[in-house]
């Protein structure tokens, strides 16, 4: 079996696939002061909690975006796992042509994410992980990667608005009735929510528009995925695991397995 790690700026998803069976998802704090011992034995925890014997774990593949925690938990997969881990970056084989001017500042999670939308969807098609920030991907119907967009996620744009504007109150990130807001806090997730929207149906038709393929599928990713998708036509594919699939069909093709 292979274990994926997605580490992102908020959280650690992993998950342990068997070819591209997933067999248990799970997810972790991102936290920098952890030492790879405590990760360790978190995920042993998490293991013996759901009946999983570690030593099944063949091939682990990673992603990060937070460099300053790759040597913890790189050195966690050695000592607890006795696996050195592969992680997404130069030299490694995805099968997709990066069409970036420099392809060493792309996200091990935007190529991870490309992989498996390509693979599993076919192209042209666009991304959009809703995350930390939301990065949205445009792939070729010949799988190259051609670039995309990053933007403040919607969890940090809440929270810059109630920190930077002294008067504004938090509030739950949900969906509003409508959206012309009766109160502060109405208004403010009209504006975010509604507004957050407006931003991926342009978007999404600008990429369309500029690729020449106004029927490009869009798979979304990430937590807030669902929220989104439920104002918009413009997402056709809800893949929660898009990541970890990239991550997993990465592996196979570094290690040639069959998936």
């Amino acid at each position: 079996m292979i274990l994926t790690l997605d580490i992102g700026n908020s959280n650690i998803k992993t998950a342990l696939f068997d070819g591209m069976e997933l067999i248990k998802y799970w997810r972790l704090s991102t936290n920098r002061m952890m030492s790879s011992d405590e990760y360790g034995i978190l995920l042993m925890n998490l293991f013996n909690h759901d009946g999983i014997n570690p030593s099944s774990v063949e091939g682990i593949m990673m992603s990060s975006v937070v460099p300053s925690i790759n040597f913890t938990i790189e050195h966690m997969c050695r000592n607890y796992f006795g696996i050195n881990p592969l992680t997404v970056a130069p030299g490694v084989k995805t099968g997709i042509n990066i069409k970036y001017e420099n392809p060493r500042e792309l996200g091990g999670d935007r190529i991870a994410n490309a992989v498996a939308a390509y693979e599993l969807y076919g192209g042209p098609c666009i991304t959009i992980d809703f995350g930390t920030a939301t990065s949205f991907g445009v792939i070729s119907a010949k799988g190259e990667f051609l670039g995309g967009a990053i933007c403040p996620g919607i969890k940090l744009a809440a929270e810059a608005l109630t920190e930077k504007a002294a008067k504004l109150p938090r509030f739950e990130l949900v969906k509003p009735d409508c959206a012309i807001g009766k109160n502060t806090i109405t208004n403010m997730q009209a504006g975010i929510v509604f507004g957050y929207v407006g931003q991926v149906n342009y978007l999404v038709d600008r990429f369309r528009q500029e690729l020449g393929a106004p029927t490009a599928r869009v798979i979304a990713t990430g937590g807030l995925a669902l929220l989104l998708s439920e104002e918009t036509d413009r997402i056709d594919v809800l893949d929660g695991l898009l990541t970890l699939k990239g991550l997993c069909l990465i592996y196979a093709k570094n290690h040639e397995l069959a998936v």
